[in-house]
Order: C-alpha cells, then structure tokens, then sequence
C-alpha cells in the first residue's frame, strides 16, 4: 500500500502530526493520503501518563478544541509539593523555593488514552486512516533511504512456523514516515543507529513511571489537586519523585517516577512504588479505596542536550522517540504534540513542492529552533544533569535558582554523559533491600498488577524479547549483578528459577509485558532487545 506519509503510533505527536498535515491539505485543497498505525488493540490501549496536561499545544492545532468536547475535564485546583525525609515526615516546600516549571496553573488532570482516542477522532474526520493491532515490525530502506515499514507478520507459531491463521505483514510505502513510537521506539533506535543520528550528543536518560488509578472516600477526594513529591522511599543516590493527582469521577491517579540511573542491582522499581502509598502523604488519600488499573512505562528524560538529529532520508523521529520531553515540567505530551505539528508543516511544505520523497528534510531543524518548543527545552537543559551531579536537594537548589533567577538561562550547561545501564555497582558493592512485603490493601505483587493492566499476548508466537546471547543472564548478569532484570522488570516477565538439575536457569514469561521498555534500556550487558509482538498484544488501559 502506498500513502503520501505513513506515521507509526498514534500517541500524541503522532495524531498531531496526521492532523496538522490534513489541516494543511484542507486550507490548500490539495489531496493528502496519511496512514497512521498504532500496535495497541486500539488507540490509546498502550498510552500510559501521569497526566498533568499543559494545553499549549492543542491550543494552536485545535483551538475550539472546548467547543468538540475533547476531555479535559479536570482543571488543576492547587499544587502541593513535598520532601520526604522519612516513612512518616513530610514538609510542604512553600512555592518560592520550587522551580516555577512545578507549577500547573492553567493545565488539567486527564487520562491522555482518552484525550489520544479523542484526537484519533478529530484525525480521522480529516482523511486521516488509522490502523490498530498493526505493529511496523521492519523498516524499508533502499539505497540510504527509508522507504516505509513492513507490519509484523500475524499468526508465527513460537517455532516461526506458519498456523492457519497466518498473515503475513504489509509493506506500507510512503514519500515520508514520521516514527511517533514514544520512549525507546523498537523502530526509532534502529533508525538513531543506522544514520549516527545521536552523533555529539549526550546519551539518552531514561525513567520508569508507574501508575495507579484508585477509587477513593469522596469525603476525602479534592478534584484537581496536584501533589508532587521527592525523597523517601529512594536512597539518596537514587533520584526520582512521586505524585498524586484528584482526577474526576472521585477517582486519583498515584506514581513514582525513578531515575533509570541508580546504581544498586537491588533495588526494585516496583517495590519502590508500592512502599511510597504507605507513607501519611498518600495513605490518607487511598485508605478505604480501590485500586482499579495498574501500568509502568520508561520515559526519555536527557532533554535538550539529548535530542539527535530528528531527520534523516524519507522520514522523521517525533516525540518521545526522539526524547522531547521536558524533565522539568515532567510533561511530555504538549511538546510531543508541537514536536509533530511542526514535522507535519515541514513535510507539507515539500510535498506541496512536488516533491517525489525520500529528501533529508533538514530545514526541520530551523523551523525547531524557531519555535516554542526549542526555547523550553534549552531552558530546562540543566535540570536533569543537576539532580544527577548534586543530589535532589542540592541539585532541586541548584534548579530553583536556574529556573526561578535565571529562567532557564544560567550561562552554564551541565551535562551528564554515563549512560544509564552502566551504573549498576556490582552485587558484592552493593547493599541488599529487604521490601516489606505487600499487605493486598496499599501494596500489592506484581502478578496482581499486571491483571489489573489487561495486558495479553498470543501465547503460541515467537518471544518478543531477544536476547543477544542467551548465556549472558546466567553466566555474567547472575554472577556479577545478581541478574537485577528479575528486579527492574515491573511485570514480573524476567525470573531465575532452578531447572531440574538445581542449576539457575533464566526464565522469560513474555504473556506479561506491558512494554515499557526498561529491560531494553537498563539491562547492563546490553542483551535484551524488545521487538514487536504480533499486533493487539500488551497493556489495554481503559482510562491511562
């Protein structure tokens, strides 16, 4: 099948960017074919965020976005922001000692699963055709130049044998592709490698963010207050922070976000998360409700510094793919949604050219650099690097002044250039965490969690998660680590088990990823690679 442009994931840079480029069609009167293909069962099945919601962007790419009932419902009522100096202390930071990107005047609490399936809505009444459960499995590239991708193949048995069922994958050719996977793209990394796009750069940072959707006391519930906070459960050499948010509906949205940094094979992201709700901060929220949906997603957070080079022949990296997230906010989704805008102005400016395809479209570049979007980026170019140089205390000061004096333009850049995975110490260096364990009340096991998440695979098909060499997780993870991915893993997909002869063997229970990637990011022998699974398989969040 061929299109004008083919756009993986319909996440928000990838909507934005089919609509904004059937906008452009409609003002010219020109005819645009646009494809979007999303691998989640439906739009918004694999969209999972906190999410305080900046409007921004939406602003200017559907303004009477009011008037066409897009569901932002819940706007923010008050901001509170914490440090937690132990399991039972909290002090409220007063708003001048906090960087003014904390502060969320003006945005709104949302499910953005719900604001994409509404945006795949307000696509497809432009033109726009949306495909679901059709992961790009491969890329077409020919003479140095990206041509389309090829769908996942659909019904391999887990020999790669072919079932009655079997289907093999499309070939979606178009003159431009946009890649709009989110954070660790299967497809975008492979397209960083293939042409050194991340050349000069500072490596990409990762974190893991976890969710939980609760029913809650309506006695209790304070609809669009924010809660954010730092310090306890994490060590701290270990940075991250926490939230809770008062949606709609009595209901509040509660996460940990940590820093994929942390040096202690040890320590359990999970576990990390479920000890927080015990804390007074939390608990009087949650106590006597229900937790009701459960996920976990890695994020890009190296910023400005970490940002490659967006284009390449026949195609563009947008989003979280490319890693536009501004860590000081910690939203990403506005400037996912402008990062697409501006790739979808760019691309109909050259096909309006009649251009054939296949063009390096280099003057993206500028026209980032004239937007918003470049300019809070620089400005929040510092904040990551300064919580891993100095601390969160030292380095949230350091920020406060940066943002707050200085915004955002500090004539210092601070880098940070060791990449996540290669700062586990050693097992033998490390000290052991003994997590409390879980009550079924606050805190929960992860088998539990991932039911919660509706994540499902096709049981008979190849194992989505390659390992380079199979030896590894046994004979230098264990060993050296002890194979921390049984610990990081927030789904319980990874375990050593003993086989019959009482020997350690690695075991992969692919049937409950959620896909958030933190296994391909953080595993520290770099032997992980996950690929697609067949289309529809993973998380389906209802209201994530």
């Amino acid at each position: 099948m061929e299109f004008d442009v083919v756009i993986v994931g319909a996440g928000p840079a990838g909507l934005s960017t089919a609509i904004r480029l059937m906008q452009q069609a409609q003002e010219k009167e020109q005819e645009l074919m646009v494809c979007v293909v999303e691998k989640g069962s439906e739009v918004g099945a694999h969209i999972l965020s906190g999410a305080v919601f900046e409007p921004k962007a939406l602003n200017e790419l559907i303004p009477d976005w009011k008037e066409k009932s897009a569901p932002l419902n819940t706007p923010v009522t008050g901001d509170e922001i914490y440090l937690l100096r132990s399991d039972s202390n909290a002090t409220r930071l007063p708003n001048f000692s906090v960087p003014k990107t904390m502060h969320n005047e003006g945005n709104y609490v949302v499910s953005m699963g719900n604001v994409c399936r509404w945006l795949a809505e307000q696509a497809e009444a432009l033109g726009v055709e949306i495909f679901p459960g059709f992961p790009a499995a491969e890329l077409i590239i020919e003479e140095g130049t990206l041509k389309g991708v090829i769908t996942g193949d659909m019904g391999i048995a887990a020999d790669g044998s072919e079932k009655d069922s079997y289907m093999p994958g499309m070939e979606l050719r178009a003159k431009y592709t946009v890649f709009a996977e989110g954070c660790r793209g299967h497809l975008g990394k492979q397209l960083i490698a293939e042409y050194n796009l991340d050349e000069g750069k500072s490596p990409q940072h990762y974190g893991i963010g976890f969710k939980e959707i609760w029913d809650i006391d309506p006695s209790k519930h304070k609809e669009g207050l924010v809660v954010h906070a730092a310090g306890w459960p994490l060590s701290s050499d270990t940075s991250g922070g926490s939230y809770l948010y008062h949606a709609e509906n009595n209901q509040v949205v509660v996460g940990i976000i940590i820093d994929l940094n942390y040096s202690n094979p040890y320590l359990s992201p999970f576990d990390e998360f479920q000890q927080m709700k015990h804390h007074p901060l939390y608990k009087q929220y949650l106590e006597g409700g229900k937790r009701v949906s459960y996920g976990a997603r890695a994020l890009a957070k190296g910023g400005f510094n970490s940002l490659p080079k967006m284009t390449f022949p026949g195609g563009m990296l947008v989003g979280c793919d490319a890693g536009t997230l501004n860590y000081a906010k910690i939203k990403g989704n506005h400037t996912a949604m402008k990062s697409g805008m501006i790739a979808a102005e760019v691309i109909f400016d050259a096909l309006a050219k009649d251009d054939q395809g296949g063009q390096d479209l280099t003057q993206y570049e500028q026209a980032f650099k004239d937007s918003w979007l470049y300019d809070e980026l620089f400005r929040s170019r510092n904040f990551g690097p300064a919580l891993h140089k100095f601390g969160t205390i030292l380095g949230g000061a350091f920020n406060t002044i940066d943002q707050n004096w200085f915004g955002g333009k500090i004539p210092v850049t601070l880098k940070d250039e060791t990449l996540d995975h290669e700062q586990l110490k050693k097992a033998d260096d490390a000290n052991k965490i003994n997590y409390p364990k879980p009550d079924g009340v606050l805190s929960f096991d992860k088998l539990s969690s991932v039911f919660l998440s509706n994540t499902n695979h096709e049981e008979e098909q190849p194992c989505h998660l390659k390992l380079k060499d199979p030896s590894i997780p046994i004979n230098v993870n264990l060993k050296l680590y002890d194979e921390p991915a049984q610990r990081y893993c927030p789904a319980g997909v990874y375990e050593v088990i003993e086989d019959e002869q009482g020997e350690p063997k690695f075991q992969i229970n692919a049937q409950n990823c959620v896909h958030c990637k933190t296994c391909d990011i953080k595993d520290p022998s770099q032997n992980i690679t996950w690929v697609t699974p067949e289309g529809t398989g993973g998380p389906n969040y209802p209201n994530m």
